[in-house]
Parts: structure tokens; C-alpha cells; sequence
């Protein structure tokens, strides 16, 4: 029999605080679906989410920009996937790569280089694909609207990558979740803390903007926070190296 997988430490999705009892199946023994195809239809399946996300037109207030999806992302064997709030005015929507080219792509960089963690290694995306202005050209959170629209887009996202780690930042990416698998986590109370949501470790996390930094979780709590996504990798990795020897075993 399986091991039970880390049982005291996931919270269920649905039921909040209580311990979930499961057990880890090695992907060499799930059943074939459409998340284990192979490289090249991964690949051709991402094209055509690229090219539909390029020609949605869903938000009356985003026609004018850009979804930001491509390869920029992060490769589609990534383990790790981060998802964020929206493309910044000055970061990503101008260099169409996530958490790139403002202060936040520098924070965020910096707290993954924290944990030794590369760019090359995850996958990152957004609630939001694109980036949402006031009348005034200034960066907004998107709307309740503006997230249901792009709903499905990460939805299909996270299935075509199937990441066992997920980490939002920010109480809009993990809100977003929601409309994926429904959940009762908040930052308030789940920040920084491992949780089982839909079949995946979840790990929730502040923003790494200048404002979260000043006036919610500054840069030293957030180091202290990376740290937990590096001890659910190596849960994580710990587990592979397990389903390995199982799956040589049974060759």
C-alpha cells in the first residue's frame, strides 16, 4: 500500500481545517487522458489556447490589448505554476512576459532566486490575461466580470500544463481559483500554508508588489514565505522519486 500523502499537513478545499486522508498515485499508473498526451499535441493544444486568448474580445474594456500567453510563460512541463492578478501596464503588458519589466517582476524575481528557484523551472499566468486600465491609463484590478471572462482560459491553462504545485499571489489569483474548483481559502487566514485544492498542492501567497510589500506582508515575511513553496517542491519531489521506483518496479 501507498504511503498516505502528508495527510497533516493539506487542508481539504471544501471542508477548510480538516485533514485530508488520500493517497498519492504515480502518473505511470493513472489512467491515459487528455492532461498525460504527449509533447507535440501539448504543445499544438497551447497554440490554439494562445490563439483563442488572442482573439477573445469578452471585455469590452481589454479589445485594445493584448492577452499576455505564449511561450513567455514558462514551459509546459512545469511543475510549479504561479498565477498572478493581471499584466502591469509596465511590465508585462509592454514586455508580454509575466512579472517582467516593473517592480514587481524584480520582487518576484528576487524572492524566487530566495529559494533557488529559476524562471525555466515554472509556468506563470494570471487571472486576468490582460492588463486592465482606468479612463486615466492606470494600472485597476480587474473586474468580477473581466475574471469570469478569463475563467476559462486558466482553467484550461492549468489542466493543459498540470501543475501538482499552484501559487497565487494575491487575493484576486486565488479568488480566481474559484471558478476552477470552488474553495473557502482567503489570504487572511491561508497565506503561506500548503492546502489540497483540486488534486494539487495549493499554496497561497501575498503579491510581490511595492504596495503589498509597504502596507500588507513586507519583503522579509515574504522571504519566509517562499520557503514553504520550497519545502512543498520538495514534498513534491520527494514523492516522484517514489512513483519512479514504483513504476521501474513494475516494468
Amino acid at each position: 500500500m501507498l504511503s498516505p500523502d502528508y495527510q497533516d499537513t493539506f487542508a481539504d478545499s471544501t471542508t477548510g481545517w480538516q485533514p485530508v486522508v488520500r493517497f498519492f498515485i504515480p502518473r505511470c499508473l493513472r489512467d491515459t487522458n487528455v492532461l498525460s498526451q504527449n509533447q507535440s499535441i501539448k504543445t499544438a493544444s497551447f497554440s490554439e489556447l494562445i490563439a483563442a486568448a488572442a482573439a477573445c474580445t469578452r471585455c469590452p474594456g481589454m479589445c485594445g490589448r493584448s492577452a499576455v500567453l505564449s511561450d513567455g510563460n514558462g514551459p509546459l512541463t512545469a511543475r510549479v505554476m504561479f498565477v498572478g492578478e493581471a499584466p502591469g501596464r509596465k511590465g508585462a503588458d509592454r514586455t508580454r512576459i509575466p512579472f517582467s519589466g516593473d517592480q514587481s517582476g524584480q520582487n518576484f524575481e528576487r524572492f524566487l532566486g530566495s529559494i533557488n528557484l529559476r524562471r525555466s523551472e515554472i509556468f506563470i499566468t494570471s487571472a486576468a490575461l490582460c492588463n486592465p486600465r482606468s479612463n486615466t491609463g492606470a494600472n485597476r484590478r480587474p473586474t468580477a466580470s473581466e475574471i469570469r471572462n478569463c475563467s476559462d482560459f486558466l482553467e484550461r491553462t492549468i489542466a493543459l500544463v498540470d501543475p501538482e504545485v499552484i501559487v497565487t499571489l494575491g487575493t484576486v489569483a486565488l479568488e480566481a481559483l474559484k471558478r476552477v474548483h470552488y474553495h473557502e481559502f482567503t489570504l487572511k487566514n491561508d497565506a503561506a500554508k500548503i492546502r489540497r485544492w483540486n488534486e494539487r498542492m495549493l499554496i497561497p501567497l501575498y503579491h510581490p508588489s511595492p504596495q503589498v510589500l509597504i502596507t500588507s506582508r513586507d519583503e522579509r515575511a515574504q522571504m519566509r514565505d517562499y520557503k514553504v513553496v520550497a519545502r512543498a517542491i520538495r514534498a513534491n519531489w520527494k514523492r516522484s522519486v517514489n512513483s519512479n521506483s514504483i513504476c521501474s518496479s513494475a516494468a
